[in-house]
């Protein structure tokens, strides 16, 4: 070999030489990222790890503090509002009934037909109809007067056939999802506007009496026999057709839950008398905290970045507005720390970008290449079951926590075969109790379901869980009005 054949394999060698190192380099480099991720999966299962044992714990503390809630007023982050329904629906209501569901940008009006015990609900109708955006800033009077008019429309139109007289007055649930202080069923007092309303006259008023006033002035002969959240709405809506509902939960974007309770228990009310022994009492449970609840660095930034910092701390770690982007802190950080996600990580760092219902898709693509991750997210398939992986561990803490919520109120009232929290009761039959849960977490996220119905299976012991029924409901705010409207009738 002669002086120039030797340096060009020389050169060669030299050469192949480099190309391997880079290679062996970014090979070991993207090892060492893969093993920081997986270490971070980890620590974020560890952080949100929901044991039995843990589980129990956050269904007593529920139960205490729904004991202290009912002591007296702040006594606890639960707010346990006092509804004054003391009667729900059965299924012996007849008559025709209507709804009004105000709770953001639009309302919906409803027209029920009830045809008493065998027949039901004969038929409802409904209609949306938006707010126009000047009347969510301007005075009480021009959008009560409009949403009036708007109810009269609707029901002269569906009256046709109706077996009310013309002259008869008509009876309606008006379900308010606004912050209100009950003074009765049928009356409460706007604390404050949410959701963009700022119709600020109207704070301090009695909106059902804004309401019929304007009901009047519009010549509409009707008066609000109910005013109630949604969740009890859902309830009444489960009751009336099973007698043995005794709670209800909305798992959705937001979440609360309202349950029945003795009215002896309620020791901050002393002296209600109502004509069932029991009330209705919503808890207002999204602000619920207790030291038990697995709390990650992801929640506590969450928090700190939202702008109701340190409220509503167990709604932030079940419901679909947070999931989502608990998911995205993770992967994010992910992004930012093991550099697995190429050009994706910008928009990982979006806030809210990453919505709970795609995540939902994410997690149920049952697909062997996972391609409803790999046409939200990435290309990498490795990197695809991360994402699953994450939004299993999301979920599942969700679902079970939710679960640990729901046996903490069957603590309270003495249904999960304990005997109840300070209620003098003993363990004896177990009795049939259902649950209502509405909302689109539950009812639509099947693994969300799924987790939620085995972690009540394993709090309560399988003897005792066969007597739990957990009911998907819908329509709580609008048909579960109406049916509240029928309890409440003067007719």
């Amino acid at each position: 070999m002669g002086k120039v054949g030797f340096g060009v394999a020389v050169g060669c060698a030299v050469v192949t030489c480099a190309i391997a190192a880079v290679l062996l380099g970014r090979r070991v480099q993207s090892r060492r990222k893969w093993r920081r991720a997986v270490e971070m999966l980890q620590e974020f299962e560890e952080g949100c790890a929901t044991s039995i044992g843990r589980l129990r714990q956050v269904v007593d503390a529920m139960a205490v503090e729904m004991h202290a809630g009912l002591a007296s007023d702040g006594g606890s982050k639960l707010r346990m509002l006092l509804t004054f329904v003391d009667n729900l629906p059965d299924g012996n209501e007849k008559g025709t009934y209507y709804a009004l569901d105000l709770g953001g940008t639009n309302f919906r009006v409803l027209r029920v037909q009830l045809g008493g015990r065998g027949s039901m609900i004969l038929s409802h109708q409904v209609k949306h109809h938006p707010i126009p955006q000047e009347l969510m800033s301007g005075t009480s009077e021009d959008l009560f007067d409009f949403i009036a008019r708007t109810l009269k429309q609707f029901v002269e139109q569906e009256d046709d056939g109706s077996e009310q007289k013309v002259d008869e007055k008509k009876e309606l649930g008006f379900t308010f999802s606004f912050p209100v202080r009950q003074m009765s069923v049928s009356s409460g007092i706007l604390v404050k506007w949410t959701k963009g309303f700022s119709v600020e006259d109207a704070v301090g008023k009695d909106v059902a009496r804004c309401l019929e006033e304007a009901m009047t002035k519009a010549g509409l002969n009707m008066q609000v026999a109910a005013l109630v959240d949604d969740i009890v709405g859902t309830l009444a809506l489960c009751h009336y057709y099973d007698k043995d509902t005794v709670a209800a939960v909305v798992i959705g974007t937001g979440t609360n839950a309202c349950y029945v309770e003795r009215t002896d228990a309620i020791i901050k009310c002393q002296g209600l008398l109502t004509s069932s022994g029991g009330t209705v009492v919503n808890m207002e449970w999204g602000n619920f905290w207790s030291s038990h609840l697995p709390r990650t660095s992801y929640d506590i930034a969450l928090d700190d970045e939202s702008p109701n910092s340190n409220d509503q701390g167990f709604e932030k770690m079940i419901s679909g507005m947070y999931l989502g982007d608990i998911a995205r802190r993770v992967l994010y950080r992910m992004a930012q720390e093991a550099d697995i996600f190429g050009d994706d990580a910008y928009n990982l760092s979006i806030q809210f970008i990453f919505r709970t219902p795609l995540m939902a898709a994410m997690h149920e693509d049952e697909s062997p290449d996972l391609r409803e991750v790999r046409r939200i997210l990435t290309e990498n398939l490795l990197v695809r079951r991360l994402i699953v992986r994450v939004c299993d561990i999301v979920t599942r803490r969700a679902a079970r926590l939710a679960a640990a919520g729901i046996v903490g109120i069957l603590k309270k009232i003495g249904r999960d075969g304990s005997g109840g929290v300070a209620s003098g009761r003993t363990k004896g039959t177990p009795r049939r109790t259902v649950v209502a849960i509405e909302g689109g977490l539950y009812a639509h996220y099947s693994m969300f379901r799924e987790y939620l119905n085995e972690a009540v299976v394993e709090i309560l012991g399988e003897e005792v869980a066969q007597n739990v029924v957990l009911r998907v409901s819908e329509d709580g705010s609008g048909i579960g009005a109406a049916l509240l409207a029928a309890a409440y009738s003067s007719n």
